[in-house]
């Protein structure tokens, strides 16, 4: 991907700085999250105190950092980590200057001067060049193909790799490795990671769980090697390989560094401040020179430096209150660590390093993959360990932060909250009610129990309005129930704004958020998305199980075994059930056309099997009606004896593709729609889709086929083709809107099947294209579709990956185990009680 400064070019950019007024001038090195979390801290406070210069190296606005990894994965786009828009910079008179790094402090003349010759007059200056990734001195560093991961770039090197294939190393088993690998492995590259230590994440897991964490990433195809020390990049001209110290050699097309970082402190070291490990700073973060401050991870205060969000954003606070007269200053405080690594939860917080006088409290349940550690010393909590379940995270951490005596509830402490306080009956908002309000709420961006409360008051009634004010839970997500049970506490039920609907009982995630989670996580099947999203009941319901077995059909095609039990009666009988108990059986007629053959098949099977009616029906097939359940399997044998296969009249899929006769046979016809409509049928029957969806082709504008009612239609012109989406004929009539016009068959079928495929990967389970359009908007649908024939073709070739896996005829797998169903008639298609309300 290709980036353009957001402003003007450098040279242009003398004329648009700041002059003269009497407002101090605050410059900042550095667009990262610390430099402008800093500055939005100093607006807080004081709007007016100061005019803004921001330098940028990347030609970026302001992004989330810690969401690289789900850009990587595909499960986020850049603009959906974005933290401060162009917007952002253009309401608060912010001069914005990227794509140009400062290279030079002059601080006897107070100027700073940029790669590109910009120079700039501070009154304050203001440092947050964040770190540099470490990349290990071994032969080889250089070649092309070696690569950190720091930035967007990092990410479409990794991006670009990925697309060609291949092997991928990822040297370095911390958090950034870790997602590194995760991403490409997503991608479709084969990946080991290398660990020098012996344990992963050995700074933030014990033992035990960072070899549970390993555990579940081979389980997923990914080769993790601890104890690994890398000799050498192996390569000529690009990487082919790294070599171990033990002989080992590891093919490798891309090598990604991901060891560690280090302050970045060249720029202030020249000018000539105090440098340590980091820029040393006070505890308002004002450098050796009084007029310059530092912030974030290039900076040393009292001898440590710091990489998690939590300590660095109370750097930023501290600054803007030395920067606007107030009094307070940052002092360290205990840290936490609450992640998801490739998908799977992880927490740590303090000392879990153990000890003399410590006692460790350790529960494990090895079949559903959780471990917990407390470690308690003189009755207090100094550390803990979660994997797997990180409920009671928030909870431990502000036990150990606040130094509470927990002798009362040793002996409960590792079942968590709920059970040590209420005997396990506690209503669970009772959790979040006993947090201290600065109790860290949301780790991503430093919000604490009583910022979101004061948001709360002041008018947030929703979960998006306090992401829009305190941005709590507007990052990774995972702290949004308890941003829920806050409004809640606070509002009481009633006044709580409704946020997007759950899709039922079970749970209080939304569609778009289960479909999120399911590829963020790697989810495989419905237990484990239940057991990682918190069901709130045991086996779900009827309107969430039919959703989360589409949701994982649609993201693991080929991979994930359909669960027909979650299934609706007329799926699971692959026939559709009408008011006597009775069954309507719909055989293909590929685009309408049929042929002796197929009438004779059909025929004789309303005569062998007493069917009392037979109905032409609206997509131009023949329906069989009044088919006893257990005469199904043999009607099927007949109707596939003749070649036809099963129509899908009760699926959500593909149900026909309807035609006119085109200009084969019609003097107004300006193409072959009807043998169009039979490609475009053999191409796409058998997807399951969120709804049923309707295909027709009309050969001219005259629309015979009712094209422009359908989910998706094409009309034929002199010209080429319309295609045409959204309508709907049912109890709303909507006509289509024109997606695009478009000059060959080939086109207009790959542009069916992109269509088809953002639907089914956006659509909520349910909803019909025309809702779905009406929701997202048509102009959506164009910025995915038309623009950019690439994504275009990324979005079709996975429809038919997918179609390689749901090409098969389910009449056909039935009728292969008929015979053993003659003793025990129809036993498979007996539904299962608790999902019988789904007829």
């Amino acid at each position: 991907m290709e980036y353009s400064p957001v402003v003007a070019a450098p040279t242009e950019l003398r004329e648009h700085l700041p002059e003269g007024g009497a407002r101090e001038h605050l410059v900042v090195i550095g667009n990262g999250m610390a430099g402008c979390r800093a500055v939005e801290e100093v607006l807080a406070r004081d709007p007016d105190r100061y005019r803004v210069t921001i330098f940028g190296a990347e030609p970026l606005v302001n992004y989330n950092r810690i969401m690289l990894s789900p850009v990587l994965a595909g499960e986020k786009t850049f603009d959906e980590i974005v933290i401060n828009g162009a917007d952002w910079y253009a309401d608060n008179g912010i001069t914005l200057i990227s794509g140009d790094p400062v290279t030079a402090i002059d601080r006897e003349a107070r100027t700073v001067t940029s790669q590109g010759g910009v120079t700039v007059d501070y009154d304050r200056l203001l440092i947050a060049t964040g770190s540099d990734p470490f990349i290990i001195p071994v032969p080889g560093r250089d070649l092309p193909g070696v690569i950190s991961f720091r930035d967007m770039k990092d990410v479409d090197h990794m991006l670009a790799a990925a697309a060609r294939g291949g092997s991928a190393v990822v040297i370095g088993g911390g958090l950034l490795g870790l997602e590194a690998a995760h991403g490409l492995s997503l991608r479709g590259m084969k990946v080991t990671v290398l660990h020098i230590m012996p344990t992963l994440m050995e700074r933030q897991l014990d033992e035990a769980a960072g070899w549970l964490l390993k555990q579940a990433l081979e389980a997923r195809g990914q080769v993790v090697l601890t104890g690994a020390d890398t000799a050498a990049i192996l390569g000529d001209t690009h990487v082919t390989g790294v070599a171990l110290k033990d002989g080992t050699e590891i093919p490798a097309d891309l090598v990604v560094m991901a060891v560690g970082i280090r302050p970045c402190t060249a720029l202030a070291r020249e000018a000539g401040l105090d440098v340590g490990r980091g820029i040393r700073v006070d505890d308002h973060m004002v450098t050796s020179d009084p007029r310059v401050l530092a912030v974030g991870e290039c900076v040393e205060h009292d001898g440590q430096v710091y990489g998690l969000v939590a300590p660095l954003w109370d750097m930023c606070r501290a600054l803007a209150d030395g920067l606007t007269d107030a009094h307070s200053g940052y002092r360290p405080s205990a840290t936490s660590t609450k992640l998801k690594v490739a998908g799977l939860d992880v927490f740590s917080a303090g000392d879990f390093s153990g000890g003399d006088g410590a006692e460790d409290i350790v529960l494990r349940d090895a079949a559903r993959g959780i471990y917990k550690r407390v470690v308690v010393r003189d009755d207090r909590i100094v550390g803990a360990v979660l994997y797997g379940d990180t409920a009671d995270g928030n909870w431990y951490f502000d036990l150990l932060k606040r130094q509470e005596d927990v002798a009362d509830i040793r002996d409960a402490l590792i079942f968590g909250q709920a059970f040590a306080s209420g005997g396990g009956q506690a209503d669970p908002r009772a959790a979040v009610a006993a947090l201290s309000d600065d109790a860290e709420i949301c780790g991503c961006n430093g919000v604490t129990k009583g910022k979101v409360v004061a948001c709360i008051a002041a008018g947030a009634h929703s979960v998006d309005a306090v992401r829009g004010t305190c941005k709590a839970s507007a990052s990774c997500g995972s702290c949004t129930n308890i941003v829920e049970s806050l409004l809640a506490l606070t509002l009481g039920e009633g006044a709580v704004e409704a946020g997007p609907k759950t899709m039922c009982k079970c749970t209080s995630f939304g569609h778009d958020d289960v479909r999120r989670e399911i590829v963020a996580q790697g989810m495989r099947s419905i237990p484990e998305v239940m057991h990682k999203l918190h069901w709130s009941t045991p086996d779900g319901c009827s309107s969430c199980r039919p959703a989360l077995n589409y949701y994982l059909l649609c993201a693991l095609p080929g991979e994930y075994k359909d669960d027909q039990q979650s299934r609706f009666v007329n799926e699971r009988m692959h026939a559709n059930i009408q008011k006597d108990g009775t069954y309507s059986v719909v055989p293909r007629m590929w685009g309408g056309l049929t042929n002796p053959r197929e009438l004779r098949a059909i025929a004789d099977v309303v005569e062998k099997y007493d069917a009392p009616m037979v109905k032409v029906t609206g997509g131009q097939r023949l329906d069989i009606f009044g088919i006893k359940k257990e005469d199904l399997p043999a009607v099927w044998a007949d109707l596939n004896a003749a070649g036809m296969v099963s129509g899908h009249a009760y699926g959500k899929s593909l149900r026909t593709v309807k035609t006119c006769v085109g200009s084969e046979w019609c003097r107004f016809g300006t193409q072959d729609s009807t043998g169009f409509g039979v490609k475009i049928e053999r191409a796409t029957w058998g997807s399951w889709m969120p709804h049923k969806f309707k295909i027709a082709v009309s050969g001219c504008p005259r629309n015979c086929a009712e094209a422009t009612i359908k989910d998706f239609g094409v009309v034929c012109v002199d010209s080429g083709y319309e295609c045409h989406v959204g309508g709907n004929g049912g109890i709303k009539v909507r006509a289509t809107d024109l997606l695009c016009k478009v000059a060959t068959e080939a086109e207009a079928m790959e542009m069916c099947a992109a269509f088809i495929q953002l639907y089914r990967e956006e659509a909520r389970y349910l909803e019909r294209t025309a809702p779905w359009i009406e929701r997202v908007g048509l102009a959506y649908v164009q910025s995915r579709l038309l623009p950019d024939a690439g994504a275009r073709g990324e979005l079709a070739a996975r429809f038919f990956y997918s179609q390689s896996f749901s090409q098969d005829d389910p009449w056909a797998a039935r009728v292969e185990g008929a015979e053993r169903e003659i003793h025990a008639p129809m036993a498979r298609f007996t539904p299962v009680p608790v999902l019988e309300e789904m007829a």
